[in-house]
């Protein structure tokens, strides 16, 4: 492969990109923009062997965080054996109520997972983050891959690079997997949403319905969508892409404009499923995290494949004491943000500032996780002409229908900013398509 040869076509492909509307949105102050997701057309690439481990690690890992769903919204073995302390189960923003004692169709809480990772110095890969509710960004390199091909076709003729457009088949079984007859739909908040572009593309590709809240009824305990001729449709499937607040006024946030009346009621009688399962949140909680690997053991009596990041616990004394004593080499986050928000590089605080966080960390322990700053592996990008290092990590994505499935892909997020480590979207990063190997 010809790095110089690849970046020439980076800006064609933007230029692609953002004719096909390729976006995503950010609401600052309280104005939803729309912005470009720059691509970088030098890939990530991993090795086949190397993938097969990620595979196997990741499979593991959501396996186990499914039984630990299930367990938690029933018989909470693992809170009785005190290997996951109830207060950091009952106190997430995750853990809903309403879910205790609802079982989903198949018994599958987690259909569409995606597990960030990180690729320190020492090649060890490390997770990151748990993202079990509505995980996104599949979309991004599915359509940057296939304006690839369109751009230089011959670059794919000589690399043994895995074929990634079988996502939309992987979702489609994962869907149909769970479905109680009738059709499968996807629902989106709406054209201001995020990421808008990723439902709309995602629906086109696995033959799914796009709808929004005011599409679907509940009537006689089933669902409906009304088609464009005002005929009753029965829906067996919801690829929900809306938050578990917003999902059902009925049962939820009262306030929601974007649910429909009712829904939960009849997911709890076993007749629609719904993809990601409401109280999944409960799981992907950043100081849930820290109990990963300790699930793996106790569910499926294996050790973990892949590691987490060392990561301590302020609710606990001994971390606390630990985290005080080495402030300054740590990043702590704030469990209930995401998007690259609520992050704090201790380093990063003048004396003002870190005394007044220690204050809030103090009053509230449960709020933090802190975690070793892993000096993760530089990608090359292009920067003005320039092949420049970059701090990376990887969405992979994993799938559950009768077994989980790992996407021979992934989306690759990188920082535009030398001396960042945050790869977000929402900061500023762009991103890149993700070779898998054959051979």
């Amino acid at each position: 492969m010809n790095e110089i040869e690849l970046s020439r076509y980076s800006d064609a492909v933007n230029e692609l990109l953002a004719r096909y509307g390729v976006k995503f949105g950010i609401y600052k102050n309280n104005q939803f923009k729309e912005q470009l997701f720059p691509f970088d057309a030098i890939p990530r690439i991993i090795s086949n062997s190397e993938f097969q481990y990620l595979e196997k690690g990741l499979k593991q890992r959501v396996m186990a965080l499914n039984l630990f769903i299930k367990d938690i919204y029933s018989e909470k073995k693992i809170i009785r054996d005190h290997v996951v302390p109830e207060e950091f189960v009952y106190a997430s923003s995750g853990y809903l109520a309403q879910c205790e004692g609802v079982m989903p169709p198949k018994d599958i809480f987690t259909h569409i997972a995606g597990i960030d990772l990180v690729q320190g110095k020492d090649k060890e890969w490390y997770i990151l983050e748990d993202n079990l509710r509505v995980p996104s960004g599949a979309s991004y390199p599915m359509i940057a891959r296939k304006l690839c091909r369109r751009s230089n076709p011959k670059i794919f003729e000589k690399n043994h690079v895995e074929d990634n457009r079988n996502y939309a088949t992987l979702l489609r079984k994962t869907m149909d997997y769970v479905n109680t007859g009738g059709h499968t739909v996807i629902l989106t908040p709406g054209r201001y949403n995020a990421a808008y572009f990723e439902h709309s593309y995602l629906a086109e590709k696995t033959g799914a319905h796009l709808v929004t809240g005011k599409e679907l009824i509940v009537e006689n305990d089933y669902l409906y969508f009304i088609d464009y001729s005002g005929k009753k449709e029965k829906v067996g499937a919801v690829y929900r892409r809306i938050s578990d607040d917003y999902l059902d006024p009925m049962n939820f946030n009262e306030e929601s404009l974007i649910g429909i009346p009712h829904l939960y009621d009849i997911y709890r009688k076993g007749n629609v499923a719904l993809l990601n399962a409401p109280g999944n949140g409960v799981a992907d909680d950043k100081g849930i995290y820290y109990f990963v690997p300790k699930m793996i053991r106790y569910y499926l009596d294996e050790e973990p494949i892949l590691n987490n990041a060392p990561t301590y616990l302020p609710f606990y004394e001994e971390d606390m004491k630990y985290v005080l004593e080495h402030f300054d080499d740590l990043v702590l986050k704030d469990v209930a943000e995401a998007g690259g928000y609520g992050v704090v590089f201790g380093n990063s605080l003048n004396a003002e500032q870190k005394e007044n966080f220690i204050a809030t960390l103090k009053k509230e322990p449960r709020r933090f996780i802190a975690q070793e700053i892993i000096d993760f592996i530089d990608i090359d990008i292009m920067n003005e002409g320039n092949i420049v290092p970059r701090k990376a990590d990887l969405r992979a994505f994993v799938l559950m229908a009768d077994e989980p499935m790992v996407w021979k892909s992934g989306l690759t997020r990188f920082s535009r900013n030398p001396d960042s480590f945050i790869v977000n979207s929402s900061q500023g990063g762009g991103f890149k398509d993700t070779w898998v190997l054959y051979q």
